[in-house]
């Protein structure tokens, strides 16, 4: 990715540090090899923003586990949306490209960032141990 371009993007709108969009470069890059959209002549296929949000879940996770929203409220980024302002930004600066169907829509409450990343590395309530208990 171009720094100088980098840059400029971060310029015109401050809201996101420069990782939060490494870090989008680098989840479409494991999205498109998970999801196997890399052609034989290694060509990029397009990725929907549902299929980059699961992705950035994913990779995030494995990267930062129960850190994650702490990661990303460091970058400026607490919700799917912001995600979708980044990508949106990249695409303005031909950083990346979009279909005539993409839209910052695409990246509207597909999962809140309590749900994703907090939610699976806190333990069960205790209503359901007791529940268990008394089964």
């Amino acid at each position: 990715m171009r720094k100088m371009t980098l840059d400029k993007i971060i310029e015109n709108d401050p809201r996101y540090q420069k990782d939060a969009y490494l870090f989008v470069k680098d989840v479409l890059e494991f999205t498109q090899n998970r999801l196997g959209k890399k052609s034989i002549i290694n060509e990029e296929r397009h990725i929907t923003g549902k299929e980059l949000l699961e992705g950035i879940r994913e990779y995030a996770l494995s990267l930062y586990g129960p850190m994650t929203i702490t990661v990303f409220e460091e970058w400026g980024v607490r919700s799917c949306e912001d995600f979708g302002e980044i990508v949106f930004n990249m695409v303005n600066a031909r950083l990346l490209s979009k279909t005539e169907n993409d839209t910052k829509e695409d990246f509207k409450s597909i999962y809140t960032f309590e749900e994703a990343f907090r939610k699976p590395f806190l333990p069960s309530s205790k209503s359901n141990k007791s529940n268990k208990l008394n089964a």
